[in-house]
């Protein structure tokens, strides 16, 4: 079965969707967007998702395309047409087609929306890298203040992953000119102190407010596991008990190196293997239509 895409109102091949060249998604990042993880045919964390969207376009002043309503009505469209039971749906949001010129366009130019979904069963393609753990490397953090909008502008993000996997590492941590770690290109990045306390830097000052992190704090209040929203070194998360990441992508994924240097006893963390394991007993799971 090919793959089905939705395109400004449109349900098309996956090889024949494409979008106006003068769309401002094209010419400029303006733009937002969001990826969503479908497990066992249900949406998770779809209302968190969707406010989150909802903000990065107020952010932006982008009008909503649509309804919420009519949004989640698409997106599980897409998933069914694309017989997705497990894998992941991408979003996107532009300010739409028109004229290039930096100015906002006319405000009857509506924005363009497409969407995309694809089978990936996560449990099956991060089990190794969940066993083995994960390496990250460090760059310093050369993007624009406002990295709490989920923009489509990602090309920082892109060199520090190449630079990431060019070092034999899966992620990079990006360091303020502080020397605290903000997050990763593509993850919210965390440590555990050596008395089973999780640390994140605060959403409010350089990091994406992630979806699966809000998912995790969740699961560490049910559980009585404490956390704090601080600032960190890289100096204390090599020295810390265990550290990990988190993202739709990746759900919770341990880190075992930073740079050159072993985290804890070099193995996956006992803290961040049960927190992967219980995450879906509090994620928000919306069973698709």
């Amino acid at each position: 079965m090919s793959r089905i895409a939705y395109v400004n109102g449109q349900y098309v091949p996956h090889g024949q969707a494409a979008v106006h060249v003068e769309d401002r998604g094209y010419q400029f990042a303006d733009g937002v967007y969001e990826v969503c993880e479908i497990r066992n045919d249900h949406v998770a964390d779809e209302t968190r998702h969707m406010d989150r969207l909802e903000r990065s376009l107020r952010e932006l002043r982008i009008v909503m395309p649509m309804s919420r309503a009519a949004m989640c009505v698409v997106l599980h469209e897409v998933v069914r047409r694309n017989r997705v039971s497990n894998g992941l749906i991408y979003i996107q949001v532009t300010r739409g087609v028109s004229p290039r010129d930096h100015v906002f366009p006319p405000d009857d130019v509506l924005p363009s929306v497409v969407m995309t979904a694809k089978k990936v069963d996560l449990r099956k393609t991060d089990a190794k890298a969940h066993e083995t753990g994960v390496a990250v490397i460090t760059t310093p953090d050369n993007r624009w203040e406002r990295v709490d909008i989920k923009s489509v502008s990602l090309l920082p993000n892109i060199l520090a992953k190449q630079a990431a996997k060019e070092a034999g590492a899966t992620e990079a941590w990006f360091v303020d000119g502080d020397g605290f770690v903000t997050e990763g290109s593509s993850t919210n990045a965390w440590i555990v102190t050596q008395d089973g306390t999780l640390v994140t830097r605060p959403a409010e000052n350089g990091i994406l407010r992630g979806i699966t992190r809000a998912a995790v704090m969740d699961l560490a209040a049910r559980d009585g596991i404490n956390v704090e929203e601080r600032m960190f070194t890289v100096e204390e998360a090599e020295k810390a008990r265990e550290a990990f990441i988190t993202a739709a992508t990746t759900i919770v994924m341990p880190v075992v190196r930073i740079n050159d240097t072993s985290v804890g006893n070099g193995s996956p963390g006992s803290i961040a293997t049960a927190l992967r394991d219980a995450f879906h007993s509090v994620a928000e799971m919306v069973p698709l239509n």
